[in-house]
């Protein structure tokens, strides 16, 4: 077992005390940087890098190298998963993901296997353990994947989707078919996840990326019950520690009390909540991550700072805070406000720690 030289990252999400506030960001590897964009094109395509343990573990890192950081997160996609469920995922230049398979009845849903991690993501699985091993105890390495609803969308949709209007009507006209759909992605999910711990994943998360376009009764039926299931499945102790699971809804705001009873360490926040407000709802229950606008990194460094700092002080004085973006970081984004973002949260955040 190597010795972590930094876990305040880990710490933060047990509530645990921390020097300064632990910081990283959504697609932190990713295309505003320039090396990722060279490792891209020696691998020919996206999914050809994300299939390559080796160059996963490359622009994992690269983050890293650049920003102190205080922890790394698996490159790889959500998307994974009903991919290795026989969907046939591809991607079209400027429509983003798309399936040669959809799913739209209770047969398709039928014939859907639960994916085995070492066999049919195997590639996912040797990346985690290459990184852990690159990473030789720098920071934690974050796991993760999708909830069930969120590649429910993409199965049902064939894609990306404005209106969710298949999903939902399917939900709707057919909920005893999505809800065997959502059962068998729980499954797979758990399965997936705890994979990546076996492999070395030292905290995970789970994207519940379109919760959000949910009804409130909708939410907690057809969400927040299969991550629950998800919570209730995971390996929580491994190599002697606590592994940490965060849930991220976004557009959850609403739903950030029944959120923090489904038993994971912390929440995600978007940057529609704030996360003062988000605190005294939750109390103790659970550990805060996030949640400052991505579009402020298109601000002049000092106007990042000033935003840093107002959302430090909305948390205000204690621990169980990971300073992160309300959402990935856009490719547009010039690096140096990025690094100007992580160093603003390390300087600005030790005053809270006292």
């Amino acid at each position: 077992m190597t010795t972590l030289k930094n876990d305040r990252f880990l710490r933060a999400l047990l509530k645990q005390p921390v020097d300064v506030t632990p910081v990283w960001m959504m697609r932190q590897a990713g295309r505003y940087l320039p090396e990722y964009r060279a490792s891209r094109a020696k691998a020919g395509d996206f999914m050809s890098l994300c299939m390559n343990p080796e160059l996963a573990c490359e622009v994992t890192l690269q983050p890293l190298d650049r920003y102190p950081l205080d922890a790394a997160i698996l490159f790889s996609d959500i998307l994974t998963v009903p991919d290795a469920m026989g969907l046939g995922l591809y991607f079209e230049t400027g429509e983003g993901p798309r399936f040669k398979k959809v799913v739209s009845s209770a047969a398709d849903i039928d014939a859907l296997p639960i994916p085995d991690p070492e066999k049919d993501l195997g590639y996912v699985m040797d990346a985690v353990r290459t990184i852990r091993r690159e990473l030789n105890g720098r920071v934690p390495l974050i796991g993760f994947s999708g909830s069930p609803w969120t590649l429910a969308t993409y199965m049902v949709e064939g894609g990306s989707s404005k209106d969710f209007r298949k999903s939902k009507a399917m939900l709707y006209s057919d909920p005893a078919a999505m809800h065997a759909l959502l059962d068998k992605l729980a499954q797979s999910v758990t399965a997936y996840l705890n994979g990546q711990i076996r492999a070395g994943a030292q905290a995970v998360q789970i994207f519940d990326s379109w919760g959000g376009s949910l009804s409130a009764a909708a939410y907690q039926e057809f969400s927040l019950a299969y991550m629950q299931k998800i919570v209730d499945g995971l390996i929580r102790e491994h190599d002697g520690r606590r592994v940490p699971v965060i849930l991220f809804t976004k557009g959850g705001g609403l739903w950030l009390e029944s959120m923090a009873d489904a038993g994971a360490e912390a929440l995600g926040l978007d940057w529609t909540c704030d996360i003062g407000s988000a605190r005294a709802r939750v109390g103790d229950k659970v550990a805060l991550q996030g949640n400052m606008d991505p579009s402020v990194l298109y601000a002049k460094p000092e106007a990042i700072r000033a935003e840093v700092g107002r959302i430090l002080a909305s948390f205000g004085q204690g621990n169980g805070h990971v300073f992160n973006l309300g959402h990935g970081i856009t490719p547009e984004v010039d690096p140096a406000h990025a690094g100007a973002f992580i160093e603003a949260v390390h300087e600005l955040s030790a005053q809270y720690h006292r």
